[in-house]
């Protein structure tokens, strides 16, 4: 049974393309661990990350925590997580487990920072933050951060990936009953809510980026691994197949076949108990 304050929609979202997630995505950069341990102060003991996926942000803890613990309701998402894990040797002081950003199976000031990995817009944030603060000890780190999609390019390319994701939303409110689509929360809210829930002592933004090496393959996965772009696959109907060819078009002709440094820039929100 879901939680109250969940949607099954948002979990649905995302299943059945985890290999193709976890292909293109970026994983999270060092730079994450480095800024969250230095307002931690300490080595954290355990981190836990909420919406973890394919790991792709929960791996990135390897050496640098005592413990690190993956929350993901998606069998999908969390089943490519095992797989990476067992390749690892099954490494012990990391686990996987299914659950819920506001019914966590964790004990009071347990952990030491708890993220959202591009995830903290999907899920219920009055309830989530009043989790996060029963969960974090005090002096505690709670951390949103995401991707400005998409990738830095050129300009008509960006625009491009605009369009497409604009007419998937499109297709998407045409053909899905609003009781039946995923709701995407506002980013640009998440600092906000973090204030807002009167649970965190300090709280603030910050802006950083990660060069990534990517090719034309890669960028044109990465807005096809987009959940909207998914959903509308999914529907099948063939509405934006035009779109998507000639912007793979305009896209292998920008790499010509190169692997170029690429620039992700993100946004992280986060406040400490």
């Amino acid at each position: 049974m879901i939680p109250e304050g969940n949607l099954y929609s948002n979990v649905e979202r995302f299943k059945g393309f985890q290999k193709e997630y976890d292909r293109y995505r970026p994983e999270a950069p060092p730079i994450v661990a480095e800024l969250l341990t230095g307002y931690l102060g300490a080595r954290p003991g355990l981190v836990v990350d909420l919406g973890c996926g394919t790991g792709l942000s929960t791996f990135l803890w390897t050496g640098r925590a005592d413990r690190i613990i993956g929350v993901e309701p998606g069998d999908d998402m969390r089943s490519r997580a095992l797989e990476k894990w067992d390749a690892l040797g099954k490494p012990q002081h990391i686990s996987f487990i299914q659950g819920y950003s506001n019914a966590l199976e964790l004990g009071a000031e347990e952990a030491d920072i708890i993220t959202c990995s591009q995830s903290f817009h999907w899920m219920e944030p009055v309830s989530t933050l009043k989790e996060a603060a029963r969960v974090l000890r005090t002096g505690g780190v709670f951390a949103a951060y995401d991707c400005d999609w998409p990738p830095v390019l050129e300009p008509a390319i960006e625009n491009m990936y605009n369009d497409l994701i604009s007419k998937a939303d499109t297709v998407i409110e045409g053909r899905v009953p609003p009781e039946s689509r995923a709701l995407k929360r506002n980013k640009d809210e998440h600092l906000s809510r973090i204030r807002e829930s009167g649970v965190f002592s300090f709280c603030r933004e910050l802006v950083f980026h990660n060069m990534e090496r990517c090719d034309a393959e890669r960028y044109v996965g990465l807005t096809l691994s987009q959940g909207g772009m998914q959903t509308v696959l999914r529907l099948g109907g063939g509405e934006l197949d035009e779109d998507i060819a000639l912007y793979r078009q305009a896209v292998e002709q920008y790499f010509a076949g190169r692997t170029l440094d690429t620039m992700f820039a993100y946004r992280m929100r986060l406040g400490i108990k």
